[in-house]
């Protein structure tokens, strides 16, 4: 039996199977009122004959249409509000940089139902009271910023919220305040460790870290294994969105072996990206979440995009609900390369097998004379000029490679430091297809 001090919600955290699906089951139907004050989803309903009380059973979900990242687009700004606008205390929007943001609303429930659900993985990995929590995400309009900010304070944490970037401030502060737990995205962390080593920084020997949350971006378990022995820490998966509210979603627990999704926020499916159909337990398949504990802004069978299984069986931990994969890509970030159907972190999963390899790498598509081609340029970890060893370094990982996506690729070695570092999301792809058409 584990002690209650593992869990910050025990309660909910531990309840079983029968009992998560009952409190499923009474949200949902809570929520499909709330939706019918959007005329969005009541005229949905209404063209399909649909009503709120033909849904008996988590499996009359299906009956629901989808809801899509262009629905939230075409009803921008307010359109799927569900309070009058006076209810609600905050707006979170995604960049915008291409066409119309999506905007998410927030009642003050919401916010601080966010919170407990982030204070829950914080706690869940070791995080106290006395902890100092440091978070390199942006602020502002993106929600990893103030999402890890209120829930480290409702641990009570002293928090640091570095926001993103100049990364000499980052570990200064780590330094200096003696920083415990740090938030990074994962090609970040890596940049810190770069960047403490140039500093002459032990992080094992002069920092206080111990507790690393990584997520935001894709990353294969050997990333977290290189980051893991870097920085001298336990790093935890965390996955978010803002059309979610943002982090804390879903995280890993001390086992590491999949990210717990709260099923008291969110009904969980995976579906195939093409028919739409549910996949089998165990299958990758595109998730699709339904808020079930939020006022202003529910959504009903959400497609994310990100491409994910349920792992089958129960975690050691104790906890029931549902645990998810590590995100293997977004069924939109696909590439299509002479047909065959390639994901970014395929390629990672290769490289990171390679010691001599470092972090940083960039896969760039072109096409010569209508003939499609994948160039893989990764970063070495220390110089050498033995021109034999890095040809048959080369050969290697191409050979590997080719059996991992069925094509073959032209891999380049390149020093050190010389690809682009960027201080938000890493760029991985470059496609440059779309400009020589």
């Amino acid at each position: 039996m584990k002690h209650e001090s593992m869990y910050l919600h025990p309660e909910l955290e531990t309840m079983p199977r029968s009992e998560i699906n009952r409190l499923q089951m009474e949200r949902l139907q809570q929520t499909l009122q709330r939706c019918m004050c959007i005329p969005f989803y009541k005229q949905r309903f209404a063209e399909i004959g649909l009503k709120p009380e033909d849904i008996h059973t988590l499996d009359d979900l299906q009956k629901i249409p989808f809801t899509t990242k262009q629905d939230l687009r075409e009803h921008y700004p307010f359109g799927l509000s569900a309070v009058p606008l006076e209810k609600v205390v905050r707006l979170h929007s995604s960049s915008g940089t291409t066409g119309t943001p999506t905007v998410i609303l927030h009642t003050q429930h919401d916010l601080d139902e966010w919170a407990n659900a982030v204070a829950r993985c914080l706690y869940m990995v070791g995080l106290r009271k006395g902890d100092i929590f440091q978070n390199s995400s942006g602020y502002g309009m993106f929600t990893g910023g103030l999402g890890f900010q209120y829930g480290a304070e409702r641990l009570g944490m002293l928090t640091v919220p570095a926001a993103a970037g100049n990364t000499k401030r980052q570990i200064k502060f780590i330094t200096d305040f003696g920083t415990t737990a740090l938030h990074a995205i994962p090609s970040y962390a890596g940049r810190l460790y770069e960047v403490m080593e140039e500093m002459g920084i032990d992080p094992r020997r002069d920092t206080k870290l111990r507790t690393l949350i990584i997520g935001a971006e894709p990353h294969s378990d050997e990333q977290r294994r290189r980051i893991e022995d870097m920085l001298g820490v336990k790093a935890y998966n965390s996955f978010g969105m803002s059309e979610m509210c943002g982090p804390g979603v879903a995280f890993e627990c001390p086992e590491q072996n999949g990210l717990h999704i709260w099923e008291d926020y969110y009904i969980v499916e995976i579906v195939n990206p093409d028919t739409l159909e549910p996949v089998p337990e165990g299958e990758i398949g595109e998730l699709v979440l339904t808020t079930i504990n939020r006022e202003a802004m529910p959504l009903l069978r959400y497609r994310t995009r990100d491409l994910t299984r349920i792992l089958p069986g129960d975690c050691p931990c104790g906890r029931h609900h549902k645990r998810l994969d590590r995100m293997k890509g977004r069924s939109d970030d696909m590439m299509i390369l002479k047909g065959v159907n390639i994901f970014p972190i395929q390629i990672e999963n290769i490289l990171m097998q390679f010691k001599e390899l470092g972090n940083e790498y960039l896969i760039t598509l072109t096409n010569l004379e209508a003939n499609d081609e994948m160039t893989v340029e990764v970063e070495l970890n220390d110089f050498t000029d033995d021109y034999g060893f890095l040809q048959r370094l080369t050969k290697e990982i191409t050979r590997q490679l080719k059996d991992e996506i069925l094509i073959t690729p032209r891999v380049k070695l390149v020093p050190k430091g010389s690809l682009p570092k960027q201080e938000g999301k890493a760029v991985r792809v470059k496609d440059l297809r779309k400009t020589l058409i």
